[in-house]
C-alpha cells in the first residue's frame, strides 16, 4: 500500500499534468512553469531533490549576443533566416494569395505574344505541367516552382478561352448602309447627340457580307418613342475600330473587341421605328432593364438638372456619356474621377448605407436583435442591394469587378469569417481574372485591385500595431473633445487612405495616361466628405422613389454635387501642369513586384520589397521619347519643338489624339501650321534649310515642312509626285495616299511612311538619331501577323493600296429643247 509521500507525489504529477494542458494547449513549443507548493498545507510534501525545478539559464552578455547576431549575418545565417521566414509565409497561406499573381502573369504573356497561340499549344503545357507537379509533390521546392508555372498556363489557357469565346466580328472598312436593328442601350450625350448601341438585324443598299453582330451609332434626333428594345433603321456611316493613337497607349481595337462591339459611326439621317416579331426572352429582358434605366435617369435629370443631374445619373444607374466634358477634365486633373466611376467606393457606401439602417433599425427591438443574428441579415440585404446596384448600373466592368470583391466580403460576413482580408481579395481576383482575362492589361484592374491591396495591407499593419499596443482605459472628455477627436480621426483616416491608394497606383496612372494628379490629397480630404453624404442620400432616394418620396433626398443631393463640381473647379484652376511624358515598362514591372511583396508577405521577408521599389524609382526615365508621332491615317503629324509647344500640321486635329500625344511628349501648347498659297515669297521651298531648329509645320501646294530641334526636317506630302522633291533634303517624309506603293527617294538616309504602312500596322513613332548618320528609327503600333482583335485591318482600302471609295456619278440627263 502506497505510503502518504507517495500518494502526494501522483497528486501533484497528474495536477501538473492538467496545468500543462489547459495553460500551454495553444502556445507552441512553450515549457512548463516550474511549480513550488509550500509544505505547510497538508497532503503535500516538498519536492524531492531529484525533482527540483531547474534553475534558469543565466542571461548571456553582450559579446555572446554579438556573436550571435555575426553568427546569422554569415551566408548560412542568413539562407536559415530566409527559409525559416519562408516556412512560415507558406505556413501563413501566402502560397493562396499568389494564385492570381500566376494567372495574371500567363494572362499578360498571352497578349504579349506575336503569334496567336493554337488551342493545342496551351492545352498540352497545362498538362505538362499538371503532370510535372503531381509527380513532384514529394520534392518541395521543385513541386512550387512547377504550381507556379502551372497556374502560370492556366493564365494563358483563360485568355486564350476569352479570346475565343468573344470572337467579335469587326468591320473592316468605311462604309455607308442601310442598318436595321434592335436598340440595346440609349445614353444622352453632352453635346445633345444621342449614342445608341444596336444589335445588328440587317443591312441593305449594300448588304455587307460579314456584318458586324453589334455596332455603336449616334445621332441628332430620334423618335421620343424609341427606348431600348425598339426596332430602328435608318442610312448610317460605320466606322471599323481604331488602333492605338501612338504606340503602347489605349488600343480601341483591344477595347471594342472585347466589349463586342464591332464598328462605330452615325446615322446620316435620323433612324426611325420598325415593327418586328417579339425578341428572345434574354433580349427582352434586357430590354426591361435598360427601359427602367432610361426612366429613373430622366427621372433624376428632371429632378435635379444640370450638369449635377448628369453626375447623379452616373451615380445611381451609371449613365455618365450627359456629363460636361470641362467637368469631367476637372475631376481628372483633381484626382477624384473616381467618383463618377461605379466602382469600390460606390459599392461600399451602398453597402455600408444599408446595413448601417438596418442594423439601426433592429437596435430599435432588443428583444429580437438579442436573439437574432441581426448582423447576418444585414450584410444579406447588403447583398441583394448592390447585386441590384450592379444590375441597374449596365454592369459595367469596373462595376462588376467591384460587386465580386464586395460580395465576397460580405459572404464571409454570413460564415462568420473576416470580411476585410487579403484572402477574400485574392478570391475576388481570381474571380476577375477567370470571367474576364483581358481587364488584367486594363488601367482599371491594375490600379483597383492595387488601391486595394495597399487598403487591405496596411489596415492588416495597423490592427496588429494596435494589438501589441496596451490600451488604457478611456478616459472621459466633455462633447467638444470628443467631437473635435472623432473629427480628426476622420480627417487622417481619409488622407492616409488617399495617400496609400495614391501611392500605388500613382506608377500605374503614369504608364496607362502619362498623367499625376498633384493636388488629388486636397481634392480627395475637401470632397469625399460630401461623396459619402451624397453615396447616403442617393441610397435613400432609390428607396424613397417606387413611394414617390425621393424629391427632397435629390434636392439636398443636387445641393451636394454643386459643391463638389465648385471645389473640384476650384482646384483643377490651381492646379500645375500634370503631364509627366513616358515612363519605362521595367519600372512598372518592378514597382509591381515591390507591392506584392509588401501586401502579402507578413515577416521581415517584407523589406525584400524595397529594393525592386528602388529600383522602379531609379529607372522609371529609362525610355526613349519619340520625336515625332503619325497618326494611323496618315492626315495627323507632331512633333515637339522645345519650350513645352507641340507642332501639328492641321488646323483642325483629332482633340482627343493631340491630348494624348501632349501628355507623352509634355507639352502645353499646340502650334497650328501656317499656310502660304502656291509662289507666295515668304515660303521657298527650294531653300528648305533655312527653317530653323524647332520651326512648326509650313504648308503650301500640298507639301508642309517643318524641323525638329536636332535639326531633322520632317516633310508631309499628299501624293507620291508631290514628295519626290522632299528627298533631296527631308530625313522623313509622310506620303498621304495609299496607292504609294514604293519609295521614290532614292536616298537609303531617308525614312519614307505611306498611308498603306500606317493602315496596316497603325500609327507610329519616330525616333532620329542624334549623329545623324543613320536613317531615322520608326516604331508601329500594330504588330504582324495579327492577332484577332486587328484582324480587320488588312481589310481596308488603304492597306489594299486602294484611293478613297467614290460614288459614280449618275450621268445628267439631255436638256429638253
Amino acid at each position: 500500500m502506497a505510503g502518504p509521500g507517495r500518494g502526494a507525489d501522483k497528486s501533484e504529477g497528474a495536477t501538473t499534468s492538467v496545468s500543462e494542458r489547459s495553460l500551454f494547449a495553444d502556445v507552441p513549443h512553450a515549457e512548463p512553469l516550474p511549480v513550488s507548493l509550500p509544505a505547510s498545507q497538508p497532503g503535500i510534501q516538498p519536492l524531492s531533490p531529484d525533482r527540483a525545478a531547474p534553475t534558469p539559464a543565466p542571461t548571456p552578455g553582450p559579446v555572446i549576443r554579438f556573436r550571435r547576431q555575426l553568427s546569422q549575418l554569415s551566408p548560412s545565417g542568413i539562407r536559415n533566416s530566409v527559409a525559416s521566414a519562408a516556412g512560415l509565409e507558406l505556413d501563413r497561406g501566402v502560397a493562396f494569395l499568389l494564385v492570381p499573381v500566376f494567372l495574371a502573369c500567363g494572362v499578360i504573356l498571352y497578349f504579349s505574344l506575336a503569334v496567336e497561340p493554337d488551342f493545342p499549344q496551351p492545352i498540352a503545357v497545362v498538362v505538362l505541367t499538371g503532370l510535372f507537379a503531381a509527380v513532384t509533390r514529394s520534392w518541395h521546392k521543385t513541386h512550387l516552382c512547377l504550381m507556379a508555372a502551372l497556374l502560370c498556363a492556366l493564365g494563358v489557357l483563360a485568355a486564350k478561352l476569352e479570346t475565343w469565346r468573344v470572337g467579335t466580328q469587326m468591320l473592316g472598312s468605311e462604309i455607308q448602309t442601310q442598318l436595321t436593328g434592335r436598340v440595346v442601350r440609349l445614353d444622352q450625350m453632352a453635346n445633345g447627340r444621342i449614342r445608341l448601341t444596336i444589335d445588328v438585324m440587317s443591312t441593305a443598299r449594300p448588304t455587307l457580307r460579314y456584318a458586324p453582330e453589334r455596332v455603336r451609332v449616334s445621332a441628332r434626333k430620334i423618335p421620343a418613342e424609341m427606348t431600348s428594345g425598339s426596332v430602328a433603321t435608318g442610312y448610317v456611316r460605320l466606322l471599323p475600330p481604331t488602333g492605338p493613337v501612338r504606340p503602347d497607349s489605349y488600343d480601341f481595337s483591344f477595347d471594342s473587341y472585347f466589349a463586342g462591339i464591332g464598328a462605330s459611326g452615325f446615322f446620316l439621317g435620323n433612324p426611325k421605328i420598325v415593327a418586328s416579331e417579339d425578341a428572345p426572352f434574354a433580349a427582352r429582358l434586357s430590354s426591361s432593364i435598360e427601359k427602367a434605366r432610361e426612366t429613373i435617369a430622366d427621372h433624376i435629370r428632371d429632378s435635379i438638372g444640370g450638369a449635377e443631374g448628369e453626375i447623379a445619373a452616373a451615380l445611381i444607374v451609371g449613365v455618365r456619356a450627359g456629363i460636361p466634358e470641362e467637368i469631367n477634365e476637372s475631376m481628372r486633373r483633381t484626382g477624384i474621377y473616381h467618383i463618377i466611376s461605379i466602382s469600390g467606393l460606390h459599392m461600399a457606401l451602398v453597402a455600408g448605407t444599408i446595413m448601417g439602417l438596418l442594423r439601426g433599425v433592429f437596435a430599435l427591438f432588443p428583444d429580437f436583435s438579442s436573439r437574432r443574428p441581426v448582423k447576418k441579415y444585414a450584410a444579406a440585404a447588403a447583398l441583394l442591394s448592390i447585386t441590384a446596384y450592379l444590375i441597374f448600373s449596365g454592369i459595367v466592368v469596373a462595376a462588376e469587378r467591384s460587386f465580386i470583391m464586395l460580395a465576397v466580403m460580405l459572404v464571409a460576413v454570413l460564415f462568420d469569417r473576416a470580411a476585410l482580408t487579403m484572402r477574400n481579395l485574392t478570391i475576388s481576383a481570381i474571380a476577375v481574372i477567370v470571367v474576364s482575362p483581358h481587364e488584367v492589361v486594363g488601367p482599371s484592374f491594375q490600379m483597383s485591385f492595387a488601391a486595394t491591396a495597399a487598403l487591405v495591407g496596411a489596415y492588416a499593419g495597423w490592427s496588429d500595431y494596435r494589438a501589441d499596443k496596451a490600451t488604457a482605459p478611456p478616459q472621459r472628455r466633455s462633447t467638444i473633445a470628443f467631437v473635435s477627436r472623432k473629427l480628426a480621426a476622420g480627417t487622417g483616416t481619409i488622407a492616409m487612405t488617399s495617400i496609400i491608394a495614391g501611392s500605388a497606383t500613382a506608377l500605374f496612372a503614369i504608364w496607362h495616361f502619362q498623367r499625376v494628379s498633384p493636388l488629388s490629397l486636397f481634392a480627395n480630404l475637401a470632397v469625399m466628405p460630401i461623396v459619402t453624404v451624397v453615396m447616403f442620400l442617393a441610397v435613400v432616394s432609390a428607396l424613397a422613389m417606387p413611394f414617390g418620396l425621393d424629391g427632397p433626398f435629390l434636392y439636398m443631393m443636387g445641393k451636394g454635387l454643386t459643391a463638389m463640381i465648385a471645389i473640384s473647379g476650384w482646384i483643377s484652376e490651381r492646379s500645375p501642369v500634370d503631364a509627366v511624358g513616358l515612363i519605362s515598362l521595367q519600372s512598372v514591372l518592378l514597382v509591381t513586384v515591390a507591392l506584392i511583396i509588401a501586401t502579402m508577405a507578413t515577416t521581415w521577408l517584407r523589406l525584400a520589397a524595397l529594393p525592386f521599389a528602388l529600383a522602379g524609382l531609379l529607372t522609371i526615365s529609362e525610355t526613349r521619347t519619340p520625336d515625332v508621332l503619325i497618326s494611323e491615317d496618315a492626315h495627323l503629324v507632331a512633333l515637339p519643338i522645345g519650350g513645352g509647344e507641340l507642332a501639328v500640321n492641321r488646323v483642325r486635329s483629332n482633340e482627343f489624339t493631340t491630348d494624348n500625344w501632349k501628355h507623352a511628349l509634355v507639352s502645353a501648347t499646340i502650334v497650328e501650321p501656317e499656310t502660304f498659297e502656291k509662289g507666295d515669297v515668304r515660303f521657298d521651298i527650294a531653300d528648305p534649310a533655312d527653317l530653323p531648329p524647332g520651326a512648326p509645320f509650313y504648308c503650301t501646294a500640298g507639301l508642309c515642312l517643318a524641323r525638329h530641334p536636332s535639326g531633322a526636317i520632317i516633310a508631309l506630302a499628299d501624293d507620291r509626285k508631290t514628295a519626290r522633291p522632299a528627298c533631296t533634303f527631308a530625313d522623313l517624309i509622310v506620303i498621304d495616299d495609299a496607292t504609294a506603293y514604293y519609295n521614290p527617294c532614292r536616298n537609303p538616309l531617308v525614312l519614307v511612311i505611306t498611308k498603306r504602312q500606317l493602315a496596316r500596322m497603325g500609327s507610329a513613332a519616330v525616333f532620329f538619331d542624334p549623329s545623324a548618320t543613320t536613317r531615322a528609327e520608326i516604331r508601329f503600333a500594330v504588330r504582324q501577323p495579327y492577332r484577332p482583335w486587328h484582324e480587320q485591318r488588312r481589310f481596308s482600302r488603304e492597306a489594299r493600296g486602294l484611293p478613297p471609295y467614290r460614288r459614280a456619278e449618275k450621268p445628267k440627263k439631255p436638256a429638253v429643247q
